[in-house]
């Protein structure tokens, strides 16, 4: 089942940075984008979603909700999150078929269940092939899946993506956009993902948060990102990084 999630009045330091965020709602089923630049606080944001970092400080503040529950209160195991990021994190020891499985073992799920579990997630994505290598010896869309494998696997609420595609050629990863459609329709789960690529956003997206220079500066339907008549594109700075 998918859930929301809903921001309000995010103050994060990491280091000299800083991420703010007055107000974010995402809706339950919903694919959105985190658009920016390197550096902008993209990471953050996405990584504040997860409940990365402690919010009742000094430094760090504000109020992250899934569904209708503060993250930092749920324990890391219970906050129904499927995470990938960019650089895929598997384990190079495992092999697919292991590095799929981890989760549901951490989880106690009966060995006969994980073995239907992996054997379905492997086959859905088209790596059933792969599922006795490691990861050395796999190709960089193969990798890409089998993380999100890993993610899925879980059934998650909400799928969280660090700039999922972004080292992949431009075959693979058309390919993985179709999979990333296969997966709303089979899911339906909430989708936030984390990009530099408007045509990615765009593509992936039902709306786009852009941030720059640590500032959540407007959401937008994906349709209307590009729109030269639309509201946030009032905004110089906007203009300019959307190249306009």
């Amino acid at each position: 089942m998918a859930t929301s999630v809903s921001i309000d009045n995010l103050h994060v330091e990491r280091g000299s940075f800083c991420l703010e965020v007055e107000h974010l709602e995402i809706q339950p089923g919903e694919t959105f984008a985190i658009l920016g630049r390197t550096g902008s606080g993209k990471t953050v944001l996405l990584e504040s979603i997860a409940g990365a970092f402690p919010l009742h400080g000094r430094i760090n503040h504000g109020t992250v909700k899934v569904g209708n529950k503060n993250i930092e209160r749920v324990p890391l195991h219970e906050r129904g999150m499927g995470v990938v990021y960019q650089e895929h994190a598997l384990f190079p020891h495992m092999t697919v078929g292991e590095n799929i499985a981890y989760g549901l073992k951490m989880h106690r799920v009966p060995k006969r269940e994980i073995v239907d579990k992996v054997d379905a997630m492997t086959d859905l994505l088209g790596i059933s092939h792969i599922a006795n290598r490691r990861p050395g010896i796999i190709s960089g869309g193969e990798a890409q899946r089998c993380a999100l494998a890993r993610a899925l696997v879980l059934s998650p609420e909400i799928l969280l993506l660090d700039e999922p595609f972004s080292a992949l050629d431009p075959t693979t990863k058309a390919l993985m956009y179709e999979t990333m459609d296969d997966i709303r329709r089979r899911f339906g789960m909430t989708i936030v993902f984390v990009t530099h690529d408007f045509v990615e956003a765009q593509r992936l997206a039902d709306r786009v948060g852009i941030v720059l220079d640590g500032r959540l500066r407007c959401v937008v339907a994906a349709c209307d990102l590009l729109d030269e008549s639309a509201p946030h594109m009032a905004e110089p700075d906007i203009r300019k990084f959307l190249g306009l």
